[in-house]
């Protein structure tokens, strides 16, 4: 475009016009708004529309742009924004004051979809809401993640509701040109693009780069001109086509996102798999360091195992990816016999519970599970819902021991304030409140009076409704309404009333029907003269999923009532937009999802800085959060399936809160118009949960628990060219080929000084009893906390053999004895048990 500036003002425009592209190519601007106003100048009707800097730029015309660049003051005002964004890029964070950056080079975060900014749509949902959040928290906290995904020439897709309420699913064509990223360039200028090997020929990896303040997110797609039309389409669609195409992306994530890396001379010391789709990147991690040390497979596994963390987002054994076996060895049989050098079953068995079952499925969750020294879940109570899921990887392994921790996620908090939120943030807590350790922030906000909390709160629900009759205005044009329906839904809504806000993935399980339970009693709810309730709705439901897009049906049939039309809306196209009007509008989000298949749910947390209140099912990070005076819990805490008697019982004591607790709590005003009672609900809710629930947290989370030890075991393992590894690779082959010969003999128990005295009796077979941890093991039960005391080894008996010993320990006698079980676990020094070794032998 620069060509096109009148060669007069080439000496003074050049320059701006490069802090111009660079400012638009940072997806910072898309949670600091510093530079809204640059963009509204250039093309208002456009940035309007799009919130997308990068196509303002490459739309505007010479003769605005020109003008523009002309002005001293905007030429001043836009190196001045590039000044500050440099000086953000660069300067140090909290990642370099508070720690060594010497112990974390490098974190490589790969995930199948990433929800950035509207003007990068390559994202669904919640999935893709977690990965943008956490790289944008990364970037504030100056940790060193790099981003690993797909660039899809359609994305998801974008949902129309027709006239007679079904979702219409279509498919824009995301122009790379109009999208903020760049072609990654070699130093000569040559395009970077990978080559895979494929059964139908090579498949071509086009690589893009996107800057996310201080990171950089990178994507891979396949849409080169030299791949065969099959296999341009590979990145088309998010979540599209059958398990074949799933297959293929998933290799293109997994192992072309990794040899981007090394091409780019950016190997990580950790790598972050968000959710099993990018699993393929632990085989060639392991390829990788295979050709630097010219270990095996096994033992370059072990090595690179210690520096992946897994994170399963996945609350049902439905849910992971699986794919026949036969499909696994046409794309992956020649890649495991020549790179892996190892056979294509070896493949298999990592993606099994049971390795000897041909028949089994290829689960990439196990395959993640099997290739990472750490997994987590991302709520406390989905970490249990994991031990439970991957229990068949451990047999005979107490379900508390199944080693799934948890982190549970968090919102970027700056990503989704509100204006007038955000406005009241600064002046309690300050600008960088969300760029440290939140030390502090919420007794800062604690100290918030009433009045400015009830008008901040009155300010963002007006602007929700605002933005909800120009949406309507819109959608209902676009459906082909009357010019009568069209202006009635122009003065939708009412910015004085209780706000509910619905909005999510339409799926059965998430029972988003649950308020149409009773029709008329919600109608009652609604339109009450006195106080009166209003309800906006939005979400999708998977193309291929015909119950979720009838659940869209019943609500939009619902809403269009002329008895329901002026109380409630349900807003088409739900989108990363959209979502931040109602986040910052509603003043109560609800949440019905069925216990306890809500993996964590972040929608939710996106009200808490807001100002809005949660009435949400006890499943999910709401299990966690819910104290009485920050909301309302749904449910008995319990797990029913799915029952219908007790989805009836829980629509009614929905209706009975909304009735007897929210609706009154929110009217009943005093002397100067405000709630009392509901401002100090919002003012626990906002101070404890919103720094408890942000990405802030999570990430520094992340850091500390997973990402520096993971990064030490990996140095250590690394080190000498693998030698440690190969070493515990040995350890764990001779384990697996010896263990069957373990025998306990033996045990005697004695109680003296308040104690028990066991003494058990091992034969250890083939193995050194120094790769052994034989302990007493008693599980939770009767208010007590599990035990795992350690027994020690006396040495063999003069002539007995030396493979046979006697382990003892004492325990307190508080427990019976029959408590207590001796049990023989590995005990290699620096592995993660049982995750890099399940097996165990209980005495009987």
């Amino acid at each position: 475009m620069i060509e096109h500036i009148d060669s007069g003002f080439a000496d003074k425009t050049d320059g701006v016009f490069a802090a111009l592209r660079r400012l638009a190519l940072d997806l910072r601007c898309s949670w600091s708004h510093a530079t809204d106003e640059v963009w509204r100048q250039l093309e208002p009707e456009l940035w309007a529309s799009t919130r997308n800097p990068w196509i303002v730029l490459r739309t505007v015309s010479r003769q605005r742009l020109t003008q523009l660049l002309a002005d001293a003051g905007f030429r001043d005002r836009v190196q001045v924004l590039l000044a500050a964004t440099r000086e953000a890029q660069h300067a140090p964070a909290w990642f370099q004051r508070a720690h060594d950056p010497g112990a974390l080079a490098r974190v490589a975060y790969f995930s199948m979809e990433f929800m950035l900014s509207e003007a990068l749509p390559i994202y669904a949902g919640g999935l893709g809401n977690v990965a943008g959040d956490q790289l944008k928290a990364a970037s504030d906290l100056g940790t060193p993640v790099i981003g690993v995904g797909l660039l899809y020439q359609q994305g998801y897709f974008r949902q129309v509701i027709t006239a007679e309420g079904d979702q219409q699913a279509l498919f824009p064509y995301n122009d790379p040109g109009q999208l903020p990223v760049t072609p990654l360039r070699s130093a000569d200028g040559e395009w970077l693009r990978l080559r895979l090997a494929f059964p139908a020929g090579a498949l071509w990896l086009r690589a893009w780069q996107v800057q996310i303040g201080r990171l950089h997110l990178y994507l891979l797609d396949s849409n080169d001109p030299a791949n065969y039309p099959a296999h341009r389409a590979i990145t088309s669609e998010l979540y599209g086509g059958g398990p074949e195409l799933r297959l293929q992306q998933e290799i293109a994530l997994g192992i072309g996102g990794w040899r981007l890396l090394e091409l780019l001379r950016q190997p990580p010391e950790v790598c972050h798999l968000n959710e099993g789709h990018a699993a393929f990147a632990i085989l060639e991690r392991a390829r990788s360091f295979m050709r630097e040390s010219n270990l095996a497979f096994d033992a370059a596994l072990a090595v690179t195992r210690a520096g992946n963390v897994f994170t399963t987002h996945t609350a049902v054994p439905a849910g992971f990816d699986r794919f026949d076996p036969h499909l696994i060895e046409q794309y992956l049989g020649t890649y495991a016999r020549e790179e892996l050098r190892i056979p294509i079953e070896s493949v298999l068995a990592l993606g099994r519970a049971d390795p000897g079952d041909g028949a089994e499925p290829f689960n990439m969750a196990y395959l993640a599970m099997h290739g990472s020294g750490a997994v987590n879940g991302v709520s406390r109570l989905h970490g249990e819902v994991s031990r439970r899921i991957f229990l068949p990887l451990f047999p005979r392994w107490p379900v508390e021991e199944v080693p799934v921790g948890s982190v549970t996620n968090g919102v970027h908090t700056p990503s989704w304030d509100s204006p007038k939120a955000d406005e009241l943030w600064t002046r309690v807590c300050g600008e960088r409140r969300w760029s440290e350790d939140l030390e502090n922030v919420d007794t800062r906000f604690a100290t918030t009076s009433d009045a400015a909390i009830w008008a901040s709160r009155s300010a963002s629900r007006a602007s929700l409704v605002e933005y909800v009759r120009e949406h309507l205005r819109w959608q209902l044009t676009a459906a082909g309404f009357s010019e009568a329906a069209i202006s009635d839904g122009a003065q939708a809504l009412d910015p004085r009333v209780l706000t509910l806000g619905f909005a999510r993935r339409f799926a059965t399980y998430k029972r988003p029907n649950l308020l149409l339970h009773d029709r008329e009693r919600l109608l009652r709810l609604l339109s009450d003269p006195q106080r009166p309730v209003q309800l906006i709705l939005a979400g999708k439901a998977h193309p291929a999923d015909l119950p979720g897009q009838q659940l869209i049906r019943e609500w939009v049939q619902f809403v269009r009532r002329s008895d329901v039309r002026p109380h409630a809306v349900f807003l088409s196209d739900y989108d990363m937009r959209l979502t931040e009007h109602l986040v910052g509008g509603v003043d109560v989000w609800i949440n019905t999802p069925r216990r306890p298949w809500e993996a964590c749910g972040t929608s939710g947390m996106k009200i808490l800085a807001n100002g809005g209140l949660n009435l949400s099912e006890l499943d999910g990070w709401w299990a966690e959060a819910y104290a009485p005076d920050v909301g309302w819990a749904l449910g008995d805490g319990k797990e029913h399936g799915e029952d219908p008697a007790w989805d009836a019982a829980e629509a009614t004591q929905l209706y009975e809160l909304l009735e007897q607790q929210v609706i009154p709590e929110f009217y009943a005003r005093d002397g100067e118009g405000i709630p009392r009672r509901w401002v100090a609900r919002v003012r626990a809710s906002t101070a404890q949960l919103t720094p408890r629930f942000s990405a802030n947290r999570c990430v520094r989370e992340y850091l500390e628990r997973y990402y520096l030890p993971a990064a030490a075991a990996y140095r250590e393992r690394s080190g000498q060219r693998g030698a440690p590894g190969a070493q515990i690779a040995a350890q764990l082959q001779r384990l697996e080929r010896d263990w069957g010969n373990l025998r306990f003999g033996t045990m005697a128990v004695e109680q003296r000084d308040s104690a028990h005295h066991f003494t058990v009796e091992v034969d250890c077979g083939a193995l050194d009893p120094r790769l052994l941890r034989v302990e007493l093991y008693a599980d939770s039960g009767e208010g007590h906390a599990p035990v795992r005391e350690p027994m020690v080894a006396s040495a063999p008996a003069p002539g007995a053999a030396a493979q046979r010993r006697l382990y003892t320990a004492s325990v307190s006698a508080l427990r019976p004895a029959s408590d207590f079980t001796p049990r023989i676990v590995a005990g290699i020094e620096g592995i993660a048990v049982p995750l890099e070794a399940p097996q165990i032998l209980w005495q009987r």
